[in-house]
Protein backbone atom coordinates (compact mmCIF):
# COMPACT_ATOMS: atom_id res chain seq x y z
CA UNK A 1 0.00 0.00 0.00
CA UNK A 2 1.20 3.20 -0.84
CA UNK A 3 1.18 6.14 1.81
CA UNK A 4 1.15 9.66 1.87
CA UNK A 5 1.74 12.28 4.74
CA UNK A 6 -0.57 14.43 6.29
CA UNK A 7 1.50 17.57 7.80
CA UNK A 8 0.77 20.68 10.18
CA UNK A 9 2.99 22.99 11.69
CA UNK A 10 2.89 25.09 14.65
CA UNK A 11 5.30 28.07 14.58
CA UNK A 12 6.09 30.05 17.36
CA UNK A 13 7.49 33.62 17.06
CA UNK A 14 8.55 36.61 19.99
CA UNK A 15 7.08 39.62 18.57
CA UNK A 16 9.02 42.49 18.45
CA UNK A 17 8.46 44.73 21.45
CA UNK A 18 10.98 46.49 23.80
CA UNK A 19 8.95 44.92 26.91
CA UNK A 20 7.08 41.78 27.93
CA UNK A 21 3.48 41.04 26.67
CA UNK A 22 1.73 41.97 30.14
CA UNK A 23 4.41 44.07 32.34
CA UNK A 24 7.13 46.24 31.70
CA UNK A 25 9.99 44.11 32.10
CA UNK A 26 12.49 44.20 29.02
CA UNK A 27 11.76 42.11 26.14
CA UNK A 28 15.96 41.23 25.78
CA UNK A 29 18.14 37.91 25.04
CA UNK A 30 21.02 37.50 26.92
CA UNK A 31 20.35 39.30 30.05
CA UNK A 32 21.65 37.11 33.15
CA UNK A 33 19.45 34.74 34.79
CA UNK A 34 16.03 36.31 36.40
CA UNK A 35 16.93 39.90 35.96
CA UNK A 36 14.63 40.79 33.46
CA UNK A 37 11.16 39.66 35.64
CA UNK A 38 8.67 41.47 37.92
CA UNK A 39 5.95 40.28 40.36
CA UNK A 40 3.89 39.85 37.45
CA UNK A 41 5.39 37.44 34.56
CA UNK A 42 6.79 35.41 37.98
CA UNK A 43 3.09 35.28 38.53
CA UNK A 44 3.11 36.41 42.21
CA UNK A 45 -0.72 36.80 43.63
CA UNK A 46 -2.78 39.99 43.72
CA UNK A 47 -0.70 41.03 40.58
CA UNK A 48 -2.82 42.34 37.74
CA UNK A 49 -1.57 42.18 33.59
CA UNK A 50 -2.02 44.62 31.26
CA UNK A 51 -1.47 43.84 27.23
CA UNK A 52 1.39 45.16 25.42
CA UNK A 53 -0.62 47.27 22.44
CA UNK A 54 2.58 47.03 20.32
CA UNK A 55 1.82 43.29 20.67
CA UNK A 56 -1.42 43.39 20.20
CA UNK A 57 -1.06 45.61 16.73
CA UNK A 58 1.94 43.20 15.20
CA UNK A 59 -0.79 40.30 15.84
CA UNK A 60 -3.15 42.15 14.07
CA UNK A 61 -0.83 43.18 11.18
CA UNK A 62 0.52 39.45 10.82
CA UNK A 63 -3.32 38.69 10.29
CA UNK A 64 -3.48 40.99 7.11
CA UNK A 65 0.09 40.05 6.25
CA UNK A 66 -1.39 36.11 6.36
CA UNK A 67 -4.49 37.09 4.61
CA UNK A 68 -6.36 36.19 7.50
CA UNK A 69 -9.79 37.45 8.56
CA UNK A 70 -8.86 40.04 11.78
CA UNK A 71 -11.98 39.28 14.30
CA UNK A 72 -13.81 42.48 15.83
CA UNK A 73 -13.95 40.42 19.04
CA UNK A 74 -11.08 38.17 20.69
CA UNK A 75 -10.48 37.27 24.49
CA UNK A 76 -7.59 35.73 26.61
CA UNK A 77 -7.61 32.74 28.30
CA UNK A 78 -5.82 30.73 31.03
CA UNK A 79 -4.11 27.17 30.06
CA UNK A 80 -3.15 25.48 33.17
CA UNK A 81 -0.22 23.17 33.25
CA UNK A 82 2.36 22.27 35.91
CA UNK A 83 5.65 22.71 34.51
CA UNK A 84 8.47 24.20 36.24
CA UNK A 85 9.18 26.81 33.27
CA UNK A 86 5.77 27.77 33.93
CA UNK A 87 6.28 30.18 37.51
CA UNK A 88 2.49 30.67 37.95
CA UNK A 89 1.24 27.30 36.64
CA UNK A 90 -0.45 28.53 33.82
CA UNK A 91 -0.09 29.98 30.33
CA UNK A 92 -2.27 33.77 28.99
CA UNK A 93 -3.13 32.45 25.60
CA UNK A 94 -6.00 32.52 23.38
CA UNK A 95 -8.36 29.65 23.27
CA UNK A 96 -11.72 29.85 21.49
CA UNK A 97 -11.53 33.40 20.28
CA UNK A 98 -8.44 34.41 18.50
CA UNK A 99 -7.00 37.64 17.54
CA UNK A 100 -6.31 36.27 13.74
CA UNK A 101 -7.89 33.53 11.89
CA UNK A 102 -8.12 31.46 8.46
CA UNK A 103 -5.78 33.01 5.91
CA UNK A 104 -2.81 31.23 3.81
CA UNK A 105 0.63 31.41 2.25
CA UNK A 106 1.52 31.34 -0.39
CA UNK A 107 4.97 30.37 -1.10
CA UNK A 108 7.66 28.91 -3.85
CA UNK A 109 8.05 24.94 -4.12
CA UNK A 110 10.16 23.57 -7.20
CA UNK A 111 8.75 25.07 -9.84
CA UNK A 112 5.26 25.92 -8.74
CA UNK A 113 3.24 28.40 -6.33
CA UNK A 114 1.75 26.45 -3.20
CA UNK A 115 -0.30 27.49 -0.67
CA UNK A 116 -0.70 26.18 3.11
CA UNK A 117 -3.95 27.56 4.94
CA UNK A 118 -3.54 29.02 7.80
CA UNK A 119 -6.39 28.26 10.64
CA UNK A 120 -4.91 30.86 13.42
CA UNK A 121 -2.34 32.91 14.83
CA UNK A 122 -2.65 33.64 18.27
CA UNK A 123 -1.24 35.82 20.82
CA UNK A 124 0.33 34.54 23.98
CA UNK A 125 2.87 35.00 26.38
CA UNK A 126 6.18 32.61 26.22
CA UNK A 127 7.56 30.33 28.62
CA UNK A 128 10.55 30.55 30.93
CA UNK A 129 13.97 28.15 29.06
CA UNK A 130 15.11 24.81 31.66
CA UNK A 131 18.68 24.70 31.63
CA UNK A 132 19.97 21.30 33.02
CA UNK A 133 24.05 20.93 34.32
CA UNK A 134 25.85 18.22 35.55
CA UNK A 135 24.56 18.16 39.08
CA UNK A 136 21.30 20.29 38.94
CA UNK A 137 18.95 22.05 37.23
CA UNK A 138 17.66 25.75 36.99
CA UNK A 139 14.91 27.86 35.37
CA UNK A 140 15.88 31.06 33.87
CA UNK A 141 12.25 33.19 34.00
CA UNK A 142 13.57 36.37 31.71
CA UNK A 143 11.56 34.28 28.72
CA UNK A 144 8.56 34.13 30.46
CA UNK A 145 5.75 36.76 29.97
CA UNK A 146 7.59 37.95 26.51
CA UNK A 147 4.90 37.87 23.71
CA UNK A 148 4.74 34.90 21.67
CA UNK A 149 2.37 34.42 18.43
CA UNK A 150 1.56 30.63 17.34
CA UNK A 151 0.92 30.63 13.64
CA UNK A 152 -1.08 27.06 13.24
CA UNK A 153 -1.32 25.74 9.64
CA UNK A 154 -3.98 23.52 8.14
CA UNK A 155 -2.22 19.98 7.44
CA UNK A 156 -1.58 21.15 4.13
CA UNK A 157 1.82 20.07 4.00
CA UNK A 158 2.93 16.59 1.80
CA UNK A 159 6.79 16.32 2.44
CA UNK A 160 9.47 17.81 4.80
CA UNK A 161 10.85 19.73 1.59
CA UNK A 162 7.56 21.44 1.22
CA UNK A 163 7.56 21.70 5.22
CA UNK A 164 11.35 23.71 4.90
CA UNK A 165 9.95 25.77 2.07
CA UNK A 166 6.76 26.64 3.96
CA UNK A 167 8.99 27.33 7.09
CA UNK A 168 11.12 29.71 5.22
CA UNK A 169 8.49 31.83 3.26
CA UNK A 170 6.93 32.22 6.63
CA UNK A 171 10.20 33.69 8.44
CA UNK A 172 10.55 36.05 5.38
CA UNK A 173 7.15 37.43 5.57
CA UNK A 174 7.64 37.72 9.62
CA UNK A 175 11.24 39.39 9.06
CA UNK A 176 9.51 42.22 6.08
CA UNK A 177 6.79 43.04 8.18
CA UNK A 178 8.45 44.07 10.96
CA UNK A 179 6.88 41.44 13.37
CA UNK A 180 9.90 39.36 14.58
CA UNK A 181 13.68 39.50 14.15
CA UNK A 182 12.89 35.58 13.77
CA UNK A 183 17.17 35.03 15.02
CA UNK A 184 16.83 31.33 16.20
CA UNK A 185 19.77 31.46 17.44
CA UNK A 186 17.91 33.53 20.31
CA UNK A 187 14.89 31.32 20.30
CA UNK A 188 13.08 33.86 18.30
CA UNK A 189 11.31 30.76 16.23
CA UNK A 190 10.16 27.66 17.28
CA UNK A 191 8.00 24.91 15.50
CA UNK A 192 5.97 22.41 17.10
CA UNK A 193 4.83 19.19 13.82
CA UNK A 194 1.63 17.28 13.74
CA UNK A 195 2.41 14.13 11.31
CA UNK A 196 -0.02 11.20 10.41
CA UNK A 197 0.02 9.11 7.71
CA UNK A 198 -2.77 7.84 5.47
CA UNK A 199 -3.37 5.39 2.51
CA UNK A 200 -2.97 7.75 -0.31
CA UNK A 201 -6.35 8.25 -2.33
CA UNK A 202 -7.70 8.45 1.19
CA UNK A 203 -9.39 11.31 3.04
CA UNK A 204 -9.19 10.16 6.37
CA UNK A 205 -6.62 11.33 8.56
CA UNK A 206 -4.59 9.11 10.54
CA UNK A 207 -3.32 8.98 14.43
CA UNK A 208 -1.43 12.25 14.83
CA UNK A 209 1.97 12.33 16.21
CA UNK A 210 3.51 15.54 17.51
CA UNK A 211 7.21 16.37 17.64
CA UNK A 212 7.61 19.26 19.95
CA UNK A 213 10.50 22.51 20.39
CA UNK A 214 12.15 22.03 16.99
CA UNK A 215 14.18 24.77 17.18
CA UNK A 216 15.65 24.78 13.31
CA UNK A 217 14.28 24.12 9.68
CA UNK A 218 16.94 22.02 8.43
CA UNK A 219 16.12 20.45 12.08
CA UNK A 220 12.10 19.84 11.00
CA UNK A 221 13.15 18.21 7.54
CA UNK A 222 15.05 15.89 8.93
CA UNK A 223 12.50 15.01 12.00
CA UNK A 224 9.83 14.95 9.21
CA UNK A 225 12.04 12.69 7.03
CA UNK A 226 12.58 10.26 9.91
CA UNK A 227 8.81 10.02 11.71
CA UNK A 228 7.17 9.60 8.40
CA UNK A 229 8.86 5.82 7.67
CA UNK A 230 8.79 4.83 10.85
CA UNK A 231 4.86 5.45 11.54
CA UNK A 232 4.47 3.81 7.58
CA UNK A 233 7.03 0.90 9.20
CA UNK A 234 4.54 0.47 11.85
CA UNK A 235 1.56 0.11 10.05
CA UNK A 236 2.93 -2.19 7.25
CA UNK A 237 4.34 -4.63 10.46
CA UNK A 238 0.33 -4.77 11.61
CA UNK A 239 1.56 -2.09 14.52
CA UNK A 240 -0.51 0.76 15.90
CA UNK A 241 0.13 4.19 16.20
CA UNK A 242 -0.87 6.13 19.59
CA UNK A 243 -1.68 9.71 19.87
CA UNK A 244 1.43 10.74 21.52
CA UNK A 245 4.25 14.08 21.81
CA UNK A 246 7.67 12.81 20.79
CA UNK A 247 10.92 14.52 21.20
CA UNK A 248 13.61 15.13 18.53
CA UNK A 249 16.81 13.62 19.33
CA UNK A 250 19.46 15.66 16.78
CA UNK A 251 22.34 13.84 16.95
CA UNK A 252 21.26 10.24 16.84
CA UNK A 253 18.63 11.31 14.43
CA UNK A 254 15.39 10.05 15.58
CA UNK A 255 11.53 10.84 17.22
CA UNK A 256 11.41 9.49 20.93
CA UNK A 257 8.07 9.42 23.12
CA UNK A 258 7.86 11.97 25.77
CA UNK A 259 3.84 11.33 27.29
CA UNK A 260 0.75 10.96 25.52
CA UNK A 261 -0.81 13.64 23.95
CA UNK A 262 -2.81 16.01 26.15
CA UNK A 263 -6.31 16.96 24.89
CA UNK A 264 -8.19 20.91 25.85
CA UNK A 265 -9.33 19.32 28.41
CA UNK A 266 -6.03 18.43 30.05
CA UNK A 267 -5.33 22.26 30.11
CA UNK A 268 -8.83 23.35 31.69
CA UNK A 269 -9.00 26.12 29.57
CA UNK A 270 -11.21 29.11 30.63
CA UNK A 271 -11.55 33.06 30.19
CA UNK A 272 -8.50 34.83 31.41
CA UNK A 273 -10.34 36.79 34.68
CA UNK A 274 -8.24 39.61 34.87
CA UNK A 275 -8.36 41.04 31.20
CA UNK A 276 -11.25 42.22 29.20
CA UNK A 277 -11.77 40.85 25.84
CA UNK A 278 -10.27 42.56 22.95
CA UNK A 279 -12.59 44.49 20.28
CA UNK A 280 -10.37 46.12 17.90
CA UNK A 281 -12.28 49.63 16.01
CA UNK A 282 -11.92 50.22 12.48
CA UNK A 283 -9.86 53.14 13.14
CA UNK A 284 -7.60 51.06 15.28
CA UNK A 285 -7.59 48.42 12.62
CA UNK A 286 -7.02 51.09 9.76
CA UNK A 287 -3.71 52.33 11.75
CA UNK A 288 -2.12 48.80 11.74
CA UNK A 289 -3.51 48.06 7.69
CA UNK A 290 -0.80 51.36 7.35
CA UNK A 291 2.15 48.86 8.32
CA UNK A 292 1.00 46.40 5.60
CA UNK A 293 4.20 45.74 3.69
CA UNK A 294 4.81 43.93 -0.25
CA UNK A 295 5.59 40.60 0.13
CA UNK A 296 8.24 38.51 -0.63
CA UNK A 297 6.91 36.52 -3.05
CA UNK A 298 4.94 39.44 -4.73
CA UNK A 299 8.31 41.66 -4.46
CA UNK A 300 10.67 38.89 -6.33
CA UNK A 301 8.14 38.67 -9.02
CA UNK A 302 7.39 42.65 -9.17
CA UNK A 303 11.61 42.46 -9.56
CA UNK A 304 11.84 40.02 -12.37
CA UNK A 305 8.77 41.59 -13.94
CA UNK A 306 9.63 45.38 -13.73
CA UNK A 307 13.72 45.02 -14.26
CA UNK A 308 14.11 42.30 -16.42
CA UNK A 309 16.72 40.10 -13.68
CA UNK A 310 16.73 36.94 -13.58
CA UNK A 311 15.38 34.86 -10.82
CA UNK A 312 18.17 33.93 -9.29
CA UNK A 313 19.52 37.77 -9.15
CA UNK A 314 16.24 38.97 -7.94
CA UNK A 315 15.90 35.96 -4.78
CA UNK A 316 19.18 37.69 -3.09
CA UNK A 317 17.36 41.30 -2.95
CA UNK A 318 14.54 39.27 -1.26
CA UNK A 319 16.99 37.16 1.11
CA UNK A 320 18.63 40.34 1.90
CA UNK A 321 15.77 43.54 1.73
CA UNK A 322 18.39 46.01 2.54
CA UNK A 323 20.48 45.18 -0.28
CA UNK A 324 16.72 45.02 -2.48
CA UNK A 325 16.20 48.52 -1.43
CA UNK A 326 19.34 49.63 -2.25
CA UNK A 327 18.93 48.15 -5.77
CA UNK A 328 15.54 49.87 -6.34
CA UNK A 329 17.43 53.17 -5.95
CA UNK A 330 19.97 52.53 -7.83
CA UNK A 331 18.76 50.85 -10.73
CA UNK A 332 15.30 53.66 -11.12
CA UNK A 333 15.91 55.26 -14.27
CA UNK A 334 18.49 53.22 -15.45
CA UNK A 335 18.60 51.30 -18.80
CA UNK A 336 20.87 48.50 -17.99
CA UNK A 337 19.10 47.50 -14.76
CA UNK A 338 20.51 43.80 -15.21
CA UNK A 339 24.08 45.67 -14.98
CA UNK A 340 22.98 47.52 -12.34
CA UNK A 341 22.08 44.31 -10.43
CA UNK A 342 25.33 42.53 -11.11
CA UNK A 343 27.33 45.86 -9.54
CA UNK A 344 24.94 45.61 -6.54
CA UNK A 345 25.19 41.72 -6.05
CA UNK A 346 28.77 40.99 -7.30
CA UNK A 347 30.79 44.49 -5.89
CA UNK A 348 29.22 45.78 -3.30
CA UNK A 349 27.03 42.97 -1.25
CA UNK A 350 31.45 41.61 -1.42
CA UNK A 351 32.64 44.70 -0.15
CA UNK A 352 29.90 44.74 2.43
CA UNK A 353 31.11 41.11 3.99
CA UNK A 354 34.56 41.87 3.83
CA UNK A 355 34.82 45.19 4.93
CA UNK A 356 32.23 44.59 8.08
CA UNK A 357 29.82 47.78 7.48
CA UNK A 358 26.05 47.94 6.73
CA UNK A 359 24.63 49.40 4.14
CA UNK A 360 23.65 52.62 5.89
CA UNK A 361 27.49 53.22 6.38
CA UNK A 362 28.24 53.52 3.14
CA UNK A 363 30.09 56.63 1.78
CA UNK A 364 28.11 57.50 -1.45
CA UNK A 365 24.54 57.20 -2.72
CA UNK A 366 22.57 54.36 -5.09
CA UNK A 367 22.14 56.98 -7.55
CA UNK A 368 26.53 56.39 -7.95
CA UNK A 369 25.74 52.87 -9.19
CA UNK A 370 23.66 53.48 -11.53
CA UNK A 371 25.91 56.83 -12.91
CA UNK A 372 28.81 54.13 -12.79
CA UNK A 373 27.33 51.65 -14.75
CA UNK A 374 26.24 54.66 -17.60
CA UNK A 375 29.68 55.39 -17.88
CA UNK A 376 31.12 52.21 -18.57
CA UNK A 377 28.10 51.85 -21.38
CA UNK A 378 29.40 54.58 -23.40
CA UNK A 379 32.35 53.45 -23.51
CA UNK A 380 33.84 56.49 -21.70
CA UNK A 381 35.99 53.81 -19.15
CA UNK A 382 36.68 50.23 -18.98
CA UNK A 383 35.43 47.76 -17.11
CA UNK A 384 38.83 47.22 -15.66
CA UNK A 385 38.46 51.29 -14.74
CA UNK A 386 35.11 50.99 -13.56
CA UNK A 387 36.53 48.32 -10.41
CA UNK A 388 38.89 51.18 -10.06
CA UNK A 389 35.91 53.90 -9.33
CA UNK A 390 33.76 51.56 -7.30
CA UNK A 391 37.04 50.76 -5.02
CA UNK A 392 37.10 54.55 -5.21
CA UNK A 393 33.76 54.99 -4.33
CA UNK A 394 33.52 52.51 -1.49
CA UNK A 395 36.52 54.18 0.15
CA UNK A 396 36.08 57.91 0.10
CA UNK A 397 32.48 58.28 -1.36
CA UNK A 398 32.28 61.33 -4.29
CA UNK A 399 31.03 61.50 -7.62
CA UNK A 400 31.46 58.45 -10.63
CA UNK A 401 32.75 61.56 -13.08
CA UNK A 402 34.68 63.22 -11.29
CA UNK A 403 36.61 59.85 -9.93
CA UNK A 404 37.63 59.32 -13.63
CA UNK A 405 38.52 62.74 -14.05
CA UNK A 406 40.84 62.89 -11.46
CA UNK A 407 42.22 59.73 -11.82
CA UNK A 408 42.70 59.85 -15.74
CA UNK A 409 40.79 56.80 -16.55
CA UNK A 410 38.99 57.92 -19.63
CA UNK A 411 39.36 55.33 -22.32
CA UNK A 412 40.95 56.78 -26.00
CA UNK A 413 38.31 56.82 -28.60
CA UNK A 414 40.26 58.83 -30.98
CA UNK A 415 40.49 57.06 -34.16
CA UNK A 416 43.72 58.90 -35.38
CA UNK A 417 45.55 57.66 -32.43
CA UNK A 418 44.13 54.59 -32.19
CA UNK A 419 45.01 53.77 -35.77
CA UNK A 420 48.54 54.77 -34.72
CA UNK A 421 48.98 51.86 -31.86
CA UNK A 422 47.17 49.65 -33.97
CA UNK A 423 49.30 49.92 -37.04
CA UNK A 424 52.08 49.73 -34.52
CA UNK A 425 50.91 46.21 -33.27
CA UNK A 426 50.41 44.58 -36.74
CA UNK A 427 53.63 45.56 -37.79
CA UNK A 428 55.77 44.20 -34.75
CA UNK A 429 53.62 40.87 -35.04
CA UNK A 430 53.72 40.01 -38.54
CA UNK A 431 52.99 36.24 -37.86
CA UNK A 432 49.24 36.94 -35.53
CA UNK A 433 48.59 39.00 -38.14
CA UNK A 434 48.97 37.10 -41.08
CA UNK A 435 46.57 34.18 -38.76
CA UNK A 436 43.82 36.77 -38.64
CA UNK A 437 44.15 37.60 -42.36
CA UNK A 438 44.10 34.13 -43.53
CA UNK A 439 40.76 33.35 -41.15
CA UNK A 440 42.20 32.68 -37.44
CA UNK A 441 39.78 35.48 -36.40
CA UNK A 442 40.95 34.79 -32.47
CA UNK A 443 44.62 35.60 -33.15
CA UNK A 444 43.25 39.36 -32.79
CA UNK A 445 42.91 39.02 -29.22
CA UNK A 446 46.98 38.32 -29.47
CA UNK A 447 46.87 42.09 -30.99
CA UNK A 448 44.47 43.40 -29.46
CA UNK A 449 46.71 42.73 -25.86
CA UNK A 450 49.39 44.74 -27.43
CA UNK A 451 47.26 47.74 -28.05
CA UNK A 452 46.04 47.47 -24.81
CA UNK A 453 49.47 47.45 -23.36
CA UNK A 454 51.00 50.16 -25.50
CA UNK A 455 48.12 52.46 -24.31
CA UNK A 456 48.39 51.27 -20.80
CA UNK A 457 44.94 50.01 -20.69
CA UNK A 458 43.19 53.54 -21.80
CA UNK A 459 42.34 52.38 -25.51
CA UNK A 460 38.63 51.55 -26.16
CA UNK A 461 39.02 47.78 -26.11
CA UNK A 462 35.74 47.12 -28.73
CA UNK A 463 37.06 50.26 -30.80
CA UNK A 464 41.24 48.42 -31.16
CA UNK A 465 39.23 45.32 -32.56
CA UNK A 466 37.18 47.26 -34.91
CA UNK A 467 40.27 48.87 -35.99
CA UNK A 468 42.48 46.00 -36.53
CA UNK A 469 40.11 44.08 -38.40
CA UNK A 470 39.65 47.04 -40.71
CA UNK A 471 43.50 47.32 -41.38
CA UNK A 472 44.14 43.65 -41.40
CA UNK A 473 40.82 42.60 -43.38
CA UNK A 474 40.51 45.92 -45.56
Amino acid sequence: MEYEAVIGLETHCQLKTKSKMFCGCANEFGADPNTNVCPICLGMPGVLPVPNELALKLTALTGYLLNCEVPKFAKFDRKNYFYPDVCKDYQITQFDFPSTTTGYVDFEFGSEIERVRITRAHLEEDVGKNNHFDQHSGVDFNRAGVPLLEIVSEPDIRSADMAYDYLNALKDILIYGGISDCDMEKGMVRCDVNISVRPKGTTELGTKVEIKNMNTFSGVRRAINYEVPRQIETLESGGKLTQETRRWDDDAGITETMRSKEHAHDYRYFPEPDLMPLRPSETWLEEVRKSIVELPLARKQRFIKDYGIPAQDAEVFIGNMLLGKFFEKAVHGSKNTKSVANWVINNLQARLVESEITIDELKFEPEAIRELVEIIDSGAISNKGGQEVFIELFNKGGAPKAIVDAKGLAQVSDSSELDKWCRDAIDANPGPADDVRNGKENAINFLKGQVMKASRGKANPQMVGETLFKLLKG
